[in-house]
């Protein structure tokens, strides 16, 4: 690495860093606290499960922050470069705003690739463990609750060996309704089980009125048998099964392209869980396209403050997120197709970025 892209790289990271800590703050400030103090006020929650909240919740806000603290990163330090006429002196040696320009995407690239990392092993598993902190320690809601799209999944390594959906479960009455139970043998669909209901009684599981396909290596249709109960191939108890459900958030992405698979194999709606998917890797990837605009914007005439960079970046950033809310809701309903929902905000900010760029240049 040459001091060049060294000096660059540590102009860099002191902004990075600070962008990082001050949208952190402003996020926890704004919400999370506000949560935390409801939850000491009407559920009487110790201090030692707030301050677990409060660790839970900083995954989710960090990775968020990466791309916001890029774009600042890059504003700042390319405008005070450019201020103390550094940039002018650069290029007076030759070098071409793309060279200089290099260690800032460089770093970026590396950062989504590490925020998708953080996003895909850390936050998933941090919103699960927060979520079962408000309802079973703080809230204490163990009662029974009705669900609807239930997915139970038997997972042999990479491989999925039963797969079963419930259009609505009732934990309360111990009954799942519309039952689909489709067994696999190395990723190959060879048995479906569709029943009316299962009840759980005396620690099983039993279907009632229903039908067994059993399909051939081809996936058509071998034979059929119809049973008035059956024993249902699945141990978990109506509370196991309960609390194994996830919300998007929890899911990790392996987690929701098998949820998606359950949901479309039943013909139900799954835009939702879509979106979330393809978002878990737009959103890190947000931090490569920041860069792209705030370099070149941070070239520009009285870029030095940082007064003047800070606000530069908190309009891209309101433009960027209004526009993926927007995109975000259209897709969740169906409007857009999903992958144009999720990655509508970085196509247009890399158009812009290449806009930039190339005037700047």
């Amino acid at each position: 690495m040459r001091i060049l892209d060294k000096y660059i790289i540590k102009e860099l990271l002191g902004p990075f860093i600070f962008g990082i800590c001050a949208f952190s703050s402003i996020f926890i400030g704004t919400s999370t606290l506000f949560r935390l103090a409801q939850y000491i006020t009407k559920y009487g929650a110790s201090a030692a499960t707030v301050i677990k909240l409060f660790l839970y919740s900083l995954p989710a806000i960090v990775v968020l922050t990466f791309p916001m603290s890029m774009l600042l990163a890059s504003l700042l330090s390319f405008g005070r470069l450019s201020g103390s006429s550094e940039i002018t002196a650069m290029k007076s040696g030759g070098l071409s705003f793309y060279r200089l320009a290099a260690p800032v995407f460089i770093v970026a690239l590396f950062t989504s690739l590490f925020a998708t990392a953080f996003n895909e092993l850390v936050v998933p598993a941090a919103n699960a463990a927060y979520n079962n902190t408000v309802r079973y320690e703080i809230e204490k809601n163990t009662k029974p609750r009705s669900q609807e799209h239930i997915v139970i999944k038997d997972v042999n390594g990479e491989s999925i060996e039963r797969l079963t959906y419930a259009r609505k479960f009732d934990e309360n009455t111990s009954t799942m309704y519309a039952v689909t139970i489709q067994d696999f043998e190395n990723d190959r669909l060879v048995r479906v089980e569709n029943a009316e209901k299962a009840i759980w009684d005396k620690n099983q599981w039993t279907m009632f009125n229903g039908i067994i396909y059993d399909l051939t290596p081809e996936g058509t249709l071998e034979r059929s048998m119809h049973f008035t109960e059956q024993i249902m191939p699945i141990d978990k108890n109506p509370t196991a099964i309960s609390r194994e459900q996830k919300k998007p958030e929890e899911m990790t992405i392996k987690e929701l392209k098998q949820h998606i698979k359950a949901l479309k194999r039943e013909f139900v709606k799954s835009s939702s869980y879509e979106v979330e998917l393809h978002q878990r890797l737009a959103i890190p990837m947000a931090s490569f396209v920041f860069a792209l605009i705030g370099t070149p914007l941070g070239l520009q005439p009285h870029r030095s403050s940082s007064s003047i960079g800070m606000g530069i970046s908190i309009i891209v950033i309101f433009i960027y997120y209004s526009i993926m809310t927007v995109t975000t809701a259209l897709g969740q309903g169906g409007v857009i197709p999903v992958v144009l929902a999720a990655w509508l905000p970085n196509i247009l900010g890399i158009a812009a970025g290449f806009f930039l760029i190339r005037k700047a240049s």
